[in-house]
């Protein structure tokens, strides 16, 4: 059964989705892929909200709109399904590991389906994977949620198949 046939038949068991992988081999592709399965398949009605990772911290980031943040905090933390593309691309900092760490705990303590993209690698003891972006906390939760982890591999699409 796919991440998204089980999305439809147990919304509250089925975790989290991750694809990683070099840029250009079909993440996201694959996730709206997925998405698009829960929607033909799914409910007349569900709330969907996809970001990439740059535009999601953008917009989470302190304005001159009182409670602006926190509003579009809880708007991606309590949407019944969030992709997140591009997970680990953004600068690290304290401030992106509290934000990233709201955000996902919610969503990990409600048990709502979400689905993450990112060239970094889940684990990797050689060099840079998720934990260092997210920091332990967050990998920790990450480890639990994520149910279909799914590797992509190849070259990059956008360049006709060809190596960078």
């Amino acid at each position: 059964m796919s991440w998204a046939d089980h999305a439809l038949s147990d919304n509250a068991s089925a975790g989290a989705l991750l694809l990683t992988g070099l840029t250009g081999t079909g993440k996201t592709h694959e996730a709206y892929g997925a998405l698009r399965r829960i929607a033909a398949g799914g409910p007349d009605k569900f709330e969907l909200i996809s970001v990439n990772c740059a535009d999601m911290y953008g917009n989470l980031r302190p304005s001159q709109v009182m409670g602006a943040a926190e509003r579009e905090l809880r708007r991606l933390s309590e949407v019944q399904y969030l992709h997140i593309d591009d997970f680990g691309t953004a600068k690290t900092s304290e401030w992106t590991e509290e934000i990233t760490y709201r955000l996902i705990n919610y969503r990990y303590n409600h048990c709502l389906p979400t689905i993450i993209t990112s060239n970094l690698p889940a684990r990797d003891d050689e060099g840079p994977d998720l934990t260092d972006f997210v920091g332990a906390r967050v990998a920790s939760r990450l480890a639990e949620m994520v149910t279909a982890l799914v590797p992509m591999i190849g070259n990059d699409r956008r360049r006709g198949g060809r190596a960078a």
